[in-house]
């Protein structure tokens, strides 16, 4: 160990020498709105940087569901759900999962990561390929190599890419692979494009949409809803619940047969434990909401073109998003990481992301918003991103 240490610590000067090294924010305190977060060395910050879209994670509804669960199940599982794991919490989540996404069934696993290696690794394997946009999130990329099959990646948001390379060996192509809405720039996949791409050549059309589910659509059904997609045209769906969800955890929707067939091949399902049931609980408490209050995505989007309206009347470089994902482009990590700084002495929490999040030469400000947001703390935000950048350009 004492002779690996001196190269890890080169490692680590080296990220630090080119600004890429990450480092942890702890939070002490997070208000009852969830809007500010109160970090170690005591400054209160107004939180842009959370994927709570609808203001759903500090909810009494969830905290009540959870506590009231966790009074009668105790607070973990215990087991993997072919165990002794599965409990009432997780079925009638699953049921509700699968109503609101309109599929026969819905599988729970502990988070989006798992989920997407468990489709991946379940229905494409050696001696076949996979296309995958080439800003797929890396849960579904670590995916395809663990298959073992050959990991083909097109250009950004290009259908007619990803025709070509499916023609160009149709024979051996097992899955066609897309985010919904990209995490770190988001915008929409053109799915209605993609679907007539996998239809043709009688494909699986694998959609993670963690972060349009609950916000994108009227009804909160997500990108497929935008599109007005069924389970046709995408016959694995996945969600995460983290995220408008305001819970922990993630699923996968599709056939009953599809189901069922991961439940058997599945290893990051078969071979970890279940999600606890005050989890399930909660979650089926935000799904409630998410039904029963559309007021909270007409907000957001309202707020998302406030937000758009003033930043680029501030001439802060905004990624072309329509979604809570508002991406402020700057470059360099250098200047990301100045902006943030700045953000961050002016009482708002802005990460900077830098590659390998994203690509060389594209690091940003993720900007996220949230319908808990004050129409007081978007304006407030694009003024002093204004300022930021301006003085991250020129630093």
């Amino acid at each position: 160990m004492k002779r690996q240490a001196p190269a890890l610590e080169a490692a680590l000067a080296q990220l630090e020498a080119a600004q890429l090294r990450r480092t942890r924010v702890t939070v002490d305190h997070r208000a009852a709105t969830g809007r500010a977060l109160t970090v170690a060395d005591g400054r209160e910050l107004v939180d842009f940087s959370s994927n709570d879209y609808l203001g759903l994670a500090r909810h009494p509804a969830l905290a009540a569901a959870m506590a009231k669960c966790a009074a009668r199940t105790g607070a973990g599982s215990g087991a993997s759900h072919l165990i002794t794991g599965h409990g009432a919490e997780h079925d009638r989540l699953e049921d509700e999962l699968a109503a609101f996404t309109r599929r026969e069934r819905a599988l729970l696993f502990s988070s989006g990561y798992m989920a997407n290696l468990a489709v991946m690794t379940a229905f494409a394997g050696r001696s076949e390929r996979v296309l995958l946009d080439r800003l797929c999130h890396a849960s579904l990329i670590d995916g395809a190599r663990l298959s073992g099959a050959t990991l083909v990646r097109y250009a950004h948001g290009d259908a007619l890419e990803a025709g070509r390379l499916l023609d160009a060996d149709a024979a051996h192509t097992a899955l066609l692979v897309t985010d919904g809405v990209f995490s770190m720039d988001g915008d929409l996949a053109p799915l209605p494009e993609l679907a007539r791409c996998a239809r043709r050549r009688d494909l699986w059309l694998i959609v993670d949409d963690a972060h349009g589910l609950g916000v994108v659509g009227a009804d909160g059904g997500g990108v497929l809803e935008h599109f007005g997609l069924g389970s046709d045209a995408v016959p694995i769906l996945v969600g995460t619940l983290g995220k408008a969800f305001g819970s922990f955890g993630a699923f996968v929707a599709g056939s009953a047969a599809l189901i069922e067939f991961l439940i058997q091949k599945a290893r990051t399902y078969v071979y970890t434990t279940a999600l606890p049931q005050p989890v399930a609980a909660a979650t089926r408490a935000a799904l409630a909401l998410v039904r029963t209050e559309s007021w909270r995505r007409e907000r957001l989007r309202m707020l998302v073109g406030r937000f758009r309206v003033a930043a680029h009347a501030l001439g802060v470089p905004l990624a072309n998003s329509t979604t809570p994902i508002q991406p402020v482009l700057l470059g360099s990590a250098a200047a990301a990481l100045a902006a943030q700084r700045a953000l961050a002495a002016a009482g708002y929490w802005v990460v900077a992301i830098r590659p390998p999040s994203v690509p060389a030469g594209s690091a940003r400000l993720r900007v996220t918003l949230s319908a808990a947001h004050t129409e007081a703390e978007i304006d407030g935000l694009a003024e002093q991103l204004g300022r930021a950048c301006g003085s991250a350009r020129s630093a």
